[in-house]
């Protein structure tokens, strides 16, 4: 459930890289604010969008101005009908014209309002699909540093609920414009009509924008308060369920049970509060709607008898007044939606303008086939934060056909220099050459083709096996997939399955044990071909059986290409031709297995203890080679 926060102590092995945080047990209060009532910059980058379509939105409009006039023109047809067409001395036909004419309003009303209602829909969805897709294009090339420090579950949120929320202001902008057209169209008519009797409905006005100033600010912090709390409630549900093994298995499911229910009850009185704000705007305006109505009858049946206006004004004023309101209820409603649309489309302008850290340099030059599979670090520095370096002047070359070892225990930098070899960030200082180049002159697409990565958990998605495999060559053939899952022995468990390489996987591949994903991501780094292959704790959280299977697929895909090799387990580095041991981002020893053997440094001592990984190496011994390697 949600706790008080606290600082953290530091972990000591700590390489001080941001870390993404889980989206399950924390909230974002400012997410759930309303944004004012109009951003004229949030509304400019929308109009960017809208801007292809506005010839719809001109139509749109035109349809509901259509529709507006339309409405106006019913009262006015009924109080004619009834001075004109209904008297004694009524030209012959006249009534029957005034009932074409109606007849004929009722039709532009209708087809006004379809028009209206379709072209907006459908101008609303596709600007919808425009921002969706240009942020998921933008979130893909956004540098990993953004990624880094942004929770998944808000980009989620921006995707989804922020969308949503603007689709609703573009659906119903248009219709505001209708409903304050409609507005002045009454207040205009009924002037002309008699502007005295005018005049004595509209005093009611001054009633009610006193009521709605008053309302606004309780209302705003209602609906802000009720945001609050659910948004509490909401994170400490999903925080429950992601984490009901630790729940059950600490038997917190009562205490649990009894923290939700507080918060809980805490947003439903919050809720209450802000259900009953928001209704009570609709009583008001019913009553100051009778009012009004009563005033014309009295006011105007007076007239009336006096012989002032004729009874079909009167009619049409009753008419004019029961739709009067109808505008204000639909632009309060408005509001609310203005105030959600624009504090949504300043988070999605946010993404959009997220600047792409790591970009293509003007004369950069695409790896091809003839540049080696060599790598080098040339006194490379580089923090997440410049402010606390993760890894500080280090330098080793990979030749090109060479299987190096990458070694430390946790907070050493080995990730981190996996991920500079592939651009996922830049150097602060020196240089990471790849092919004998400098990977900043180089294309990025042709760098991820010159370099194939195996992660420790593999990510596998939704779709079949084939194309799984395929993911990152999409332009191999089905024989290459097949030939690829042979060599790392993947193959059969493959065909096993209930439709072979057609087989759909569930959501990260569930339906497969860890060591079948990983032989998987094995066959797609295969079938990519690439002359540097990365291997960033490949055999790692598997049992020793499947380590076996793993360790002879690696054989087959290290063949003839360069590797880099990121491991915790002594056992599995041996055999490599080069052992580098990197502590807390410097390099302090470099050699084989019996090179580094007969050093008698931290790779010897460590072996010779028989420690099976370098997360269990003691505090002291590492600071006291550390200091030797100084």
């Amino acid at each position: 459930m949600t706790t008080p926060h606290t600082t953290e102590p530091r972990d000591p092995h700590d390489d001080g890289r941001p870390r993404m945080r889980a989206v399950v047990g924390s909230t974002r209060i400012e997410e759930e604010m309303f944004g004012r009532v109009f951003d004229g910059r949030v509304v400019q980058r929308i109009w960017a969008f809208v801007r292809p379509y506005r010839r719809r939105v001109w139509i749109a409009v035109a349809a509901v101005l259509v529709f507006t006039l339309s409405q106006l023109s019913i009262p006015l047809l009924i109080g004619l009908a009834i001075d004109r067409g209904m008297v004694a001395d009524a030209p012959a036909g006249l009534l029957y014209g005034i009932v074409a004419l109606f007849a004929l309003a009722i039709v532009i009303n209708y087809i006004a309002s379809l028009v209206q209602e379709r072209v907006t829909a459908q101008m609303a969805e596709n600007v919808l699909f425009d921002i969706r897709r240009k942020m998921f294009s933008h979130l893909q090339r956004v540098s990993l540093s953004f990624m880094d420090k942004t929770e998944v579950g808000r980009l989620m949120s921006r995707l989804q609920g922020d969308v949503n929320a603007m689709q609703e202001f573009l659906e119903t902008s248009i219709q505001s414009v209708g409903d304050i057209a409609l507005l002045i169209g009454i207040i205009a008519v009924m002037l002309w009509l008699d502007w005295q009797l005018a005049g004595l409905v509209l005093m009611v006005l001054p009633i009610l924008f006193g009521v709605r100033v008053l309302w606004l600010a309780k209302a705003r912090a209602a609906f802000m308060a009720a945001h609050e709390a659910n948004s509490l409630t909401n994170g400490a549900l999903a925080e429950a369920i992601h984490g009901v093994r630790t729940v059950q298995a600490t038997g917190r499911e009562r205490l649990n049970a009894d923290l939700y229910g507080k918060l809980a009850g805490r947003t439903y009185q919050a809720q209450l509060r802000a259900s009953r704000l928001a209704q009570i705007m609709i009583p008001i305006v019913d009553s100051l709607t009778g009012i009004a109505m009563a005033t014309v009858v009295v006011a105007g049946g007076l007239m009336v008898v006096s012989g002032r206006i004729e009874v079909g004004v009167m009619v049409a004023f009753l008419f004019y007044i029961q739709r009067f309101f109808d505008p204000i209820r639909s632009l309060t409603m408005q509001y609310s939606v203005m105030q959600r649309a624009m504090a949504s489309g300043h988070r999605l302008t946010e993404v959009l303008d997220v600047e792409v850290d790591v970009t293509d340099a003007a004369d950069a030059v695409p790896l091809g086939p003839d540049d080696d599979g060599s790598v080098e670090f040339r006194n490379v520095s580089f923090g997440y934060d410049p402010a606390q370096p993760v890894l500080k002047d280090v330098s080793f070359r990979v030749k090109s056909g060479e299987r190096v070892a990458l070694v430390g225990p946790t907070g050493s930098g080995k990730s981190s220099s996996i991920a500079l070899i592939h651009r996922f960030y830049d150097v602060q200082a020196g240089a990471v050459l790849v092919g004998g180049r400098d990977v900043r002159s180089v294309t990025q697409e042709s760098l991820g083709r010159h370099i194939a990565m195996v992660l420790q958990e593999p990510y596998l998605f939704t779709g079949t096996v084939m194309e799984n495999i395929r993911y990152s060559s999409h332009w191999a053939s089905d024989d290459d997939v097949i030939e690829a899952a042979k060599a790392v022995g993947a193959h059969d468990f493959i065909t096993a399955m209930p439709e072979g390489y057609a087989t759909r996987l569930e959501e990260r591949g569930s339906n497969l044990s860890l060591g079948q994903r990983q032989l998987l991501s094995f066959a797609r780094a295969l079938v990519a071909d690439a002359k540097i292959l990365v291997l960033d704790e490949a055999t790692a959280n598997i049992d020793s059986y499947t380590e076996m299977q793993i360790q002879k697929a690696l054989e087959r895909l290290l063949e003839g290409r360069t590797g880099l090799v990121i491991a915790h387990r002594l056992a599995t580095i041996r055999t490599a031709d080069r052992i580098v041991v990197l502590q807390q981002g410097s390099k302090i020893e470099e050699g084989d297995h019996g090179t580094l053997m007969a050093r008698g440094g931290l790779y010897a001592k460590l072996y010779d203890l028989n420690y099976a990984s370098f997360d269990d190496l003691p505090e002291a011994l590492t600071d006291a080679d550390r200091a030797a390697a100084t």
